[in-house]
């Protein structure tokens, strides 16, 4: 099974069981950071991140490979007049996206992992812009977590790959298995 069928699949199961799709709650936390204006937010799934953020004031750019995930975005956005260009992409594809031609206010990712992209989002946030990541991480509790090590930052990655931004928090949960940056291009 391709990609873009797993994944079509997931969100179609997940949307039976869906009332309305949540932001990451770390996100949340830094609303006071969030000021409007232009958001990426890649692999963005069911777009609990991107309607916050569109709430929030921002004019979000929302990507991900399925379509179904896409379509269920436009269709909230639309009924709740929130400004979210949704667009099917494949992020192991990288071909000239368009929204690598802009550059954005905050760049979000959650749950989804693919270093290739982090000279990208370096390129695409603005000076005194803001990066969010979280997602899983090689911690010693979680070796049976179900996700593949591939799919899993090492110890301390995202504060290595962004020690040279202003850390506004960073965080690793053991339990949990993942690992949280929000971060700032200076």
């Amino acid at each position: 099974m391709d990609s873009k069928t797993k994944w079509n699949n997931k969100y179609k199961e997940r949307m039976s069981d869906l009332k309305d799709p949540v932001p990451n709650p770390r996100l949340e936390n830094f609303s006071r950071y969030l000021n409007g204006g232009t958001a990426l937010d890649l692999a963005c799934g069911l777009g609990g991140n991107s309607l916050f953020l569109a709430c929030m004031n921002y004019h979000v750019q929302a990507v991900d490979i399925s379509d179904v995930a896409i379509d269920f975005i436009k269709e909230r956005a639309a009924q709740s007049h929130l400004k979210i260009q949704a667009e099917v992409c494949d992020l192991t594809d990288l071909n000239n996206p368009n929204w690598t031609n802009h550059t954005y206010d905050i760049v979000v990712i959650s749950y989804y992992l693919d270093r290739s992209l982090f000279p990208i989002v370096k390129s695409v946030v603005k000076e005194g812009g803001y990066f969010f990541m979280e997602t899983f991480y090689q911690s010693p509790g979680t070796e049976n977590q179900g996700v593949s090590s591939q799919y899993k930052l090492l110890p301390n990655e995202l504060l290595a790959e962004f020690g040279d931004w202003t850390i506004h928090f960073f965080e690793e949960n053991e339990s949990a298995g993942r690992q949280t940056i929000f971060c700032q291009r200076e």
